[in-house]
């Protein structure tokens, strides 16, 4: 159980270092979306270089696909097994069923859109669950994204199978600008 105490002291090691500069949740977050979409990019490219036959779009892929390994070594610092393979298939699938769910939307289905858009949510909280002791090892304290403070916003994403209950989330606010 987690104790008023230890919420305290998660929220202090997280000011310090976001003060620091040490450690921008929101500034991986962003460049998980951006990882995300060169992904993407390199499927678009392998399926116009094999619908044109011009090997210029598998020139342009190979660039591609380096800027994306390079990005997301800045993520996934450390990992084991096949975290790497994981997490890059855990944004791809995150990515593709975010684009379904647009062009469901658009074409009037919401409900389907929705059922969409929460699968690639949960996939994209997987990336992170996965790749969360990676971002907190980078300090000197391993800081627990499981813990919260008294801010917290808490929310309910499907679990695998969707009527098997939920899963808590809980959100710890790294970026409080005006509104």
């Amino acid at each position: 159980m987690v104790t008023e105490s230890d919420v305290n002291k998660l929220v202090d090691k997280v000011e310090k270092v976001t003060k620091q500069r040490k450690m921008d949740l929101t500034s991986d977050a962003d460049l998980s979306i951006g990882i995300m979409n060169l992904i993407s990019l390199e499927g678009h490219l392998f399926f116009s270089a094999e619908e044109t036959h011009k090997d210029e779009y598998l020139d342009i892929l190979l660039e591609v696909r380096q800027m994306r390994i390079e990005l997301l070594k800045k993520i996934i610092v450390e990992y084991e097994g096949e975290v790497w393979c994981i997490s890059k298939h855990l944004l791809s699938a995150c990515m593709r069923l975010m684009e379904t769910g647009t062009k469901q939307l658009a074409e009037g289905n919401k409900e389907d859109a929705k059922l969409l858009f929460e699968k690639s949510y949960r996939l994209y909280r997987l990336f992170w669950d996965i790749n969360a002791k990676t971002i907190m090892s980078r300090e000197e304290d391993d800081v627990s994204v499981k813990e919260t403070n008294k801010d917290k916003i808490e929310g309910e994403v499907p679990t695998q199978g969707e009527t098997q209950g939920k899963e808590k989330i809980v959100f710890v606010p790294v970026c409080q600008e005006p509104l």
